[in-house]
């Protein structure tokens, strides 16, 4: 390794425990095939004092997803050959069904099954097993939007494939990755974490953060091939050195991953087989984060650098953020900075989405940026000169016809819509999702109004709504079954014509337009 390359590593990796605070972490850094870094710190175990090793067993997260989609190209070349079974697995879906690459590529278009768990009431902590995840994925009637057309994460998507892959082979999905990806790769220790109360080698994760204090993270959800994987640091260093030692090899595993993916029109998709494909420093980057309540990971991989990053932190620091700042000090490379004497957009505001009735809130958020909140977590936006906002995956800008959002990875762009007037309390009662066969209650307390939403899997909390705009409100989530929520739910309150409330839509960018009929209205 070149010296000056060394020494900004090492100054990198030093910076780590103190720029990404927390128990313990790992990363590793490779050029063409060799490790250029491979190191711990910290705890895997704070109670019990367990260094954090590279052979520490992590949970990878999503990151399984792209194990996942390996294990579906190595056993069926082509996809396609399972849209007849999948087809099978959503008996009551109405109108087009999604193929199994619609899946792959987080297009299929059905809103994530975890989201859709908090309008069926499931409490925080709660179980969510093979039995809860059969019900609300079984019980999908329709999509968000036609398969093939839109981005949308949903983690449903590679379950499913998990289990049309267990079906196709006749043996567990612990059992198929281990012999078609983890042996030929000499992933040695890696394996099937499904349950997420515990590591077998005790290993923890935590919540918090070193001002208030860290505590072991509770999860208790049943993973398969959305986000099933534990694996050690050397674990994924293997991966990596595969990755890098078929490089030129167009029918191997990594490079149909990473292969080109299109959206139904020809426009090109950023995500793709479980991997997200991007540009950092002007590189493309082909990568994946992972994440649950006191777990965060990433993995990336830049071609035109040979160079692989892992990241894995056992509490809740930005692990992508860290991945960059090592892709930067290999690079020699810096990240932009916003310009701070820019004047703050005259669109900062209330606005809504036609296409998906999501409501758009922006305002400012520093010297030089906007905070747009819209997706399924609040963006920062830089603010340019040209007086648009941009992060590279979403732009704001003003033409002729009003104010327009582009986002080039979900395939979308709009005009919002502005969403101005006050929201009428007059909205306490009832309301029945009849899709869903799950209930939202609006309650007046002491001239405070209240939602929550309850079904199949209990009763939600009650939560202080937002009034945010005429007939528009929405009911926060602070917490979920995933690492983070699936963020506001947008409540539109649909008035008959003499103004009384008849249907509430609800919506979040994970699960959207689902209409609740007020019951004895």
């Amino acid at each position: 390794m070149h010296g000056s390359v060394s020494r900004r590593l090492d100054a990198a990796i030093a910076a780590l425990p103190r720029a990404y605070p927390g128990p313990g972490g790992a990363v590793a850094v490779l050029r063409q095939g060799e490790v250029l870094v491979r190191h711990a710190w910290g705890w895997a175990n704070a109670e019990r004092r367990m260094p954090f090793t590279p052979r520490t067993l992590f949970r990878m997260c999503s990151i399984t997803k792209q194990f996942t989609c390996a294990a579906l190209l190595d056993a069926v070349p082509d996809p396609s050959d399972l849209d007849d079974a999948l087809r099978a697995r959503l008996p009551l879906l109405e109108g087009p069904v999604p193929g199994v690459l619609h899946l792959c590529h987080n297009q299929s278009g059905l809103r994530d099954y975890w989201a859709v768990a908090m309008l069926h009431g499931s409490p925080v902590e709660a179980p969510f097993g093979t039995d809860e995840a059969q019900a609300v994925v079984s019980g999908t009637r329709t999509l968000h939007f036609a398969p093939g057309t839109r981005y949308s994460y949903a983690n449903q998507n590679f379950r499913l494939l998990s289990d049309l892959l267990e079906d196709r082979e006749g043996e567990a999905f612990a059992d198929i990755l281990r012999r078609r990806i983890f042996a030929r790769c000499g992933m040695e220790t890696a394996f099937v974490a499904a349950d997420t109360r515990a590591l077998p080698d005790g290993t923890e994760g935590y919540e918090g953060s070193q001002a208030s204090g860290f505590r072991a993270a509770e999860n208790r959800i049943l993973w398969t091939g959305d986000a099933g994987l534990g694996a050690s640091l050397d674990d994924m260093v293997a991966w990596e050195r595969h990755i890098d030692a078929t490089r030129d090899d167009p029918q191997a595993l990594p490079a149909r991953l990473a292969g080109p993916v299109a959206f139904a029109d020809g426009a090109p998709a950023s995500y793709g087989f479980g991997l997200s494909r991007g540009t950092e420093f002007g590189r493309a980057v082909f990568g994946h984060g992972g994440a649950l309540r006191g777990w965060r990971s990433h993995r990336l991989y830049v071609p035109a650098e040979r160079v692989s990053i892992v990241v894995m932190f056992n509490h809740l620091s930005d692990a992508h953020a860290a991945a960059v700042d090592l892709l930067a000090a290999v690079l020699d490379a810096s990240r932009s900075v916003p310009v701070a004497d820019l004047p703050v957009p005259p669109w900062l505001g209330t606005w809504r989405e036609p296409e998906t009735g999501l409501s758009v809130r922006i305002d400012a958020a520093g010297s030089g940026r906007v905070r747009l909140r819209f997706g399924h977590v609040a963006e920062r936006l830089d603010i340019r000169r040209d007086g648009s906002a941009g992060n590279g995956r979403t732009l704001l800008r003003a033409d002729a016809g009003g104010l327009r959002m582009e986002r080039p990875q979900e395939n979308q762009a709009s005009t919002l819509v502005p969403w101005s007037g006050e929201a009428r309390p007059d909205i306490a009662g009832r309301y029945r999702c009849a899709e869903l066969g799950a209930e939202l209650e609006i309650a007046d307390a002491g001239g405070q109004i209240y939602g929550a939403f309850q079904g199949i899997l209990g009763r939600g909390r009650m939560e202080l709504l937002e009034p945010i705009g005429q007939d528009l409100w929405t009911l926060p989530c602070p917490r979920a079954l995933d690492h983070t929520p699936p963020g506001d739910w947008t409540l539109a309150i649909l008035r008959t014509t003499d103004g009384r409330v008849a249907d509430v839509e609800v919506g979040c960018w994970l699960a959207r337009r689902l209409t609740y009929a007020k019951v004895g209205a």
